[in-house]
């Protein structure tokens, strides 16, 4: 993770507001005009005592209660017209911010997310993003208003008396400047440190609910049941120090607002002693800055509270600025299926070389076969092919130019790709096929599931196309998900099939059939079968055999 300054993280998250400044500046007006409605309700007060005790005042007592009125009212209305334009700011910003997230996550798909903790990246997706919603709504508008209002009531106040002005800003100073940045620095990392447990309680969260199967069998529930405890009451703990950190921030605001309350009153006090001030210009700016510190404070409080949002902002800013390891290529001229070849490849991965001088010869409309160990790098040369990665040494060619060449969506519409684990999503056998082509008619789904062997399957259903799968394809075995995998490739239909062990959870019956329609399909198909089972390789017109890394 990228270690980024509080500083840096604000100002990264406050330049995703330039589409919405119109309502940023109409919430920061709004917010101004309802605070300075709030304190000369109090200051307005103030003159009502003055004029009942007949001293002189601007108003008249009758136009003082009016106004009073007016204020209480508006104060209201604006109120909610602030909170408003900093929510529909705060949840639009959302909205982008995972639009823009998802799209980042796509471009480092795969390379960049193997290996990736899921859960976690799960808890940025939601819990993360979401607390942005503080910085959005609560702070940038706040902090805007703030600072217009110091400038405003400083200059009423300093009208009375300039050491009275000048005291009162630095009041407003303190509270809303020094004492953020005090208890920013106090909560030191807890904020990150917080965020960074909770990814990882919801990775164990997620792989627990997955294993939930062998955990019951082996009877080991009892001591997942205890590290999610640990976890759970480690994260607590936290929470409850950021808690009491927050709580402790308080209540050093409320004193120094105590202490700047009295320093304003002793001061106008002794200044009207000596005869430099009327009694009114002692009330007044005491009144007024005793009625004024609600935008200062809002800051204040947000210390503590911040510390949580900014390493939530570090987290998303993590993965809106990581470089893909492999980036979209456009504008190159299209071009047609017409073979593939890997050239004296050679490629590594988290240090350990995988492929070391391999070269394969893919002709147009063959059936090419690899076998080999598991590990020895077989799924990893399907994946060169596809361009998930990009190759060290050698080259990798698709129509005799190299892939890294070879405008991306140009090459996904040349390549079907069939992994070992096929992903359902929570929806309709219907739904998880059209993934593969989105505007297929129910003639093409069909022809392609008959191709798969599950036609027949599908029909024995409750509703057939149309019934559901459940979570992560569960309610379906491994071999009925591995043939909706290969339904998907054959409806996707592009000239080159890239399968990576298609038929290991199928029958001999089951593997026939899809072998039998992929040897129908070879005048418009170009085949590459990775698997272990011979069977399978009875189709090839060229086998080869990768051992440790290397072709023969």
């Amino acid at each position: 993770m990228k270690k980024r300054s509080n500083f840096t993280v604000m100002l990264r998250l406050i330049g995703l507001v330039k589409p919405l400044v119109g309502f940023m500046l109409l919430a920061i007006v709004m917010g101004l005009a309802g605070h300075l409605c709030a304190a000369f309700i109090t200051i307005f007060g103030g003159y009502a005592v003055l004029n009942m005790l007949g001293m002189h005042t601007p108003l008249g007592l009758t136009a003082i209660f009016v106004s009073v009125c007016v204020f209480a009212l508006a104060r209201g209305f604006l109120r909610y017209a602030e909170q408003a334009c900093n929510h529909f700011i705060a949840f639009k910003l959302l909205a982008l911010i995972r639009d823009k997230v998802f799209r980042a996550l796509r471009s480092l798909c795969p390379a960049k997310l193997e290996g990736r903790d899921k859960g976690d990246l799960i808890s940025v997706i939601t819990s993360d993003i979401e607390l942005l919603e503080v910085f959005y709504a609560h702070t940038i508008s706040p902090t805007a208003i703030a600072a217009l209002f110091t400038v405003v009531m400083c200059l009423f106040i300093g009208s009375f008396s300039p050491v009275l002005g000048l005291l009162a800003l630095a009041a407003y100073l303190v509270v809303g400047l020094a004492v953020p940045l005090i208890t920013s620095r106090a909560s030191g990392d807890d904020g990150m440190r917080l965020r960074t447990q909770s990814g990882a309680l919801s990775g164990f969260v997620l792989d627990s609910l997955r294993g939930l199967d062998e955990t019951i069998q082996y009877g080991q529930g009892g001591k997942r049941l205890h590290e999610m405890n640990e976890r759970t009451d480690a994260l607590a703990a936290d929470e409850a120090r950021l808690k009491r950190t927050s709580g402790r921030n308080m209540a050093f605001t409320n004193t120094v607002i105590l202490a700047f309350d009295l320093a304003m009153l002793f001061t106008s006090a002794f200044m009207v002693w000596r005869g430099d001030l009327a009694f009114s210009g002692a009330l007044i700016p005491t009144l007024a800055l005793m009625s004024s510190f609600g935008p200062c404070v809002a800051l204040a409080n947000l210390g503590s509270t911040l510390q949580n949002t900014f390493a939530a902002g570090n987290r998303v800013l993590d993965i809106l600025e990581e470089t893909p390891a492999v980036a979209d290529i456009t504008g190159q001229p299209e071009i047609a299926f017409s073979g593939a070849q890997a050239e004296h490849v050679t490629f590594s991965y988290g240090g350990e070389t995988i492929l070391r001088d391999v070269s394969v010869s893919i002709p147009k409309g063959s059936v090419v076969g690899i076998v080999g160990r598991s590990g020895s790098g077989k799924s990893t040369l399907l994946k060169l092919l596809m361009r998930f990665f990009n190759v060290q040494q050698g080259s990798v060619k698709i129509s005799g130019i190299p892939v890294d060449r070879v405008n991306t969506d140009n090459l996904r519409r040349m390549e079907s790709f069939v992994t070992q684990e096929t992903h359902l999503f929570h929806d309709s056998i219907r739904s998880n096929l059209r993934i593969a082509k989105l505007d297929a008619t129910d003639e093409e789904i069909v022809a392609a599931c008959k191709k798969a062997s599950v036609h027949d399957f599908i029909l024995t259903l409750p509703k057939g196309y149309d019934t559901p799968v459940g979570e992560l394809g569960d309610t379906l075995s491994g071999g009925e998900r591995q043939r909706l995998g290969l339904a998907r490739a054959f409806l996707h239909d592009a000239p080159l099939m890239l399968l990576d062990e298609p038929t290991s959870n199928l029958d001999s019956l089951n593997e026939a059939v899809i072998l039998r329609s992929l040897h129908d399909e070879r005048e418009n198909k170009t085949v590459v079968l990775v698997s272990h089972r011979q069977s399978t390789m009875k189709i090839a017109d060229t086998v080869y055999s990768v051992e440790h890394g290397r072709m023969s």
